[in-house]
């Protein structure tokens, strides 16, 4: 039997007793990286022969694992999380359902799970997206083909990233509510749920792994914007701190706004 099984995410104690006793059984435990792996093995006392497989050799090894899977059970583990998911894994699943051999998954910690229930959103439908194209164009592509869906939207960026992914958001999306989590289950774990303009301004830490659920489209209503605006004027607002007033108070994108501040 060939065990897929999902890791800690950042607190080691967060494994489960099964996936323990599952890795003390097998005979080969195939990881992402072995010197991340070791250290988990270690601390639970687990001797079993450590393998590398990772998305560049995933071809050939999972060649490899299902001659292993004849004699040995054997198990999957990534660095952190659910094998298959953002990690590699997937391209094994595919070959062992080709070649009719029986396997399991184990449950087990998940990013984009624990993200969705600390940003406070919708939890009733919800899109995981994880990883977009690395470049601001391509990246906004997938972004326009997703901003008419109504449920909300989990993205995994890498933290030298955020920055460009946020600016990206904004433009793209306009105003919507946004929770950005990173470091989850670890020490110095932090979620801030703001707005995608106001999360902007931000001083986030460019520090670990980020989870970002963004809030899904919801029902628009019509507004006559330039009467809004001479509501807020007529407060004493300057036409800078009206635009963004009437943005944030009833999820009107800002570029909108300001193309209509123009006229007045």
């Amino acid at each position: 039997m060939i065990y897929f099984c999902p890791t800690p995410i950042g607190n080691l104690g967060d494994i489960t007793l099964r996936t323990i006793e599952i890795l003390k059984s097998v005979d080969i435990i195939f990881a992402e990286d072995t010197r991340v792996t070791v250290k988990l093995l270690n601390h639970y006392d687990i001797k079993a022969e450590l393998r590398t497989y990772h998305k560049f050799n995933e071809a050939e090894m999972s060649e490899k694992i299902i001659e292993n899977i004849k004699d040995n059970d054997l198990a999957l583990v990534t660095d952190a999380g659910m094998p298959g998911i953002s990690d590699p894994g997937a391209v094994l699943v595919k070959k062992l359902i080709e070649e009719n051999i029986d396997f399991r998954v184990l449950p087990g910690p998940n990013a984009a799970l624990s993200a969705l229930v600390l940003s406070g959103l919708d939890t009733g439908h919800f899109l995981f997206y994880g990883f977009t194209a690395n470049k601001s164009s391509a990246r906004k592509k997938e972004f326009e083909a997703l901003k008419d869906l109504k449920f909300t939207l989990i993205f995994y960026e890498a933290p030298h990233r955020i920055q460009d992914f946020l600016i990206d958001i904004y433009e793209v999306f306009g105003e919507r509510k946004i929770s950005i989590s990173r470091e989850i289950t670890k020490v110095f774990e932090e979620t801030i749920r703001s707005t995608t303009s106001e999360i902007l301004q931000e001083d986030i830490r460019e520090k670990g792994e980020f989870v970002i659920c963004l809030e899904g489209k919801t029902e628009e209503e019509t507004y006559d914007i330039r009467e809004l605006l001479e509501e807020e004027l007529k407060k004493g607002m300057k036409k800078s701190q009206a635009v963004k007033e009437v943005s944030k108070k009833y999820n009107i994108p800002k570029n909108d706004v300001y193309k209509e501040s123009l006229d007045l």
